[in-house]
């Protein structure tokens, strides 16, 4: 006998829904799946192998996030099928500063009713960032909330497990002064500072479909651009140099995140005529009239990731994270001081 419930589905709930809601995204799910996946998703639990060839010690390292207040543009376009890379990419970019290999995620939507093809459009993202970053979606959930939120909304977090070799956990307190640090470029916003974003544009039906000519496109679309994942590059780049630390930009900006992975007594100072700030942040503080200052300290203003190595390796990390798709230039150096950043 088929579930269903006529009574759960009067107070809200579709089981039903839910249920093609997961055969329509099991084609997306199929696209992630890698050796170490041993179940399909629709069980209690997903089973995954590690691969410890080559691992003397393997240590796990896990990540959770969410896409936050970036969701009202995607329901304000009615365009789901991006969302779920920014999740994936909050987690799994977050991993990869361990110098930890990602091997599975696992989503969470919350939704105020479950449209299935809403639904699908949603984990197709969530596939695509898995794909990306080459881990396997082993399964998640989606709970319809009625009366929680309104039936056209949803929000979505997730959570990433990777792996890394004990022996080669990346060590920040190797770093010393004339290191250098390497920046790769974002793809935009990414998914942090939204909150900022709604309040300087007042974000509404209106206001996303502008153009605008240095943006090469309507804001709405500018802002929905889908987070750069860098795990790829970044493994390349630790085969082939010994990065030192490495720094997911995300909210908090340059000054909140770039101590994270400092030593006491050591500060990166970045060049500012070094930073290629991307059009859409020169925008946010020109329409806001915010200060530079908070906007670094909000934005990752086009430097999504940070990497510290020798100054005898700087040209070849650059070289390695080029050949691998990603666009690096070197933006600063380490010095001996308690500021953390300096930006000058």
């Amino acid at each position: 006998m088929k579930s269903f419930s006529d009574s759960y589905k009067a107070a809200g709930v579709d089981v039903t829904a839910g249920y093609k809601s997961v055969e329509l995204m099991k084609e997306h799910v199929a696209k992630t799946i890698t050796n170490g996946v041993l179940s399909g998703i629709g069980g209690f639990g997903g089973l995954f192998e590690i691969d410890t060839t080559g691992i003397s010690k393997p240590v796990l390292v896990s990540g959770t996030d969410g896409v936050g207040t970036k969701l009202k543009i995607a329901f304000l376009l009615d365009k789901h099928d991006t969302v779920g890379i920014d999740c994936v990419a909050m987690c799994v970019n977050d991993i990869i500063c361990c110098g930890a290999k990602p091997q599975f995620f696992l989503d969470y939507i919350a939704i105020g009713k479950n449209y299935p093809e809403k639904v699908a459009e949603i984990v197709k993202g969530v596939a695509e960032g898995c794909v990306q970053s080459g881990c396997a979606l082993v399964g998640g959930e989606t709970a319809e909330h009625p009366g929680m939120m309104p039936e056209d909304e949803y929000d979505l977090a997730g959570f990433s497990v990777g792996v890394v070799d004990k022996d080669k956990i990346l060590k920040p307190d190797t770093q010393k002064a004339g290191d250098v640090m390497i920046g790769i470029k974002s793809s935009g916003v990414h998914s942090n500072g939204f909150s900022l974003v709604r309040k300087v544009f007042d974000i509404n039906e209106t206001t996303v479909a502008k153009h605008y000519d240095e943006l090469g496109g309507t804001l709405g679309e500018t802002l929905l651009t889908p987070t750069r994942i860098y795990v790829k590059a970044i493994l390349s780049l630790i085969d082939s140099v010994k990065v030192k630390s490495i720094s997911h930009i995300t909210g908090g900006g340059f000054y909140e995140n770039i101590p994270r992975s400092l030593p006491d007594g050591i500060s990166a100072r970045i060049g500012r005529k070094d930073i290629q700030v991307l059009p859409i942040f020169d925008l946010i503080a020109k329409t806001g009239n915010i200060p530079e200052r908070d906007m670094f300290n909000t934005y990752n203003m086009g430097v999504g990731m940070t990497v510290v190595v020798d100054s005898a390796d700087a040209d070849k990390a650059v070289e390695v994270l080029k050949a691998a798709g990603e666009d690096a230039y070197v933006i600063g150096e380490l010095v001996n001081s308690d500021e953390g950043v300096i930006i000058e």
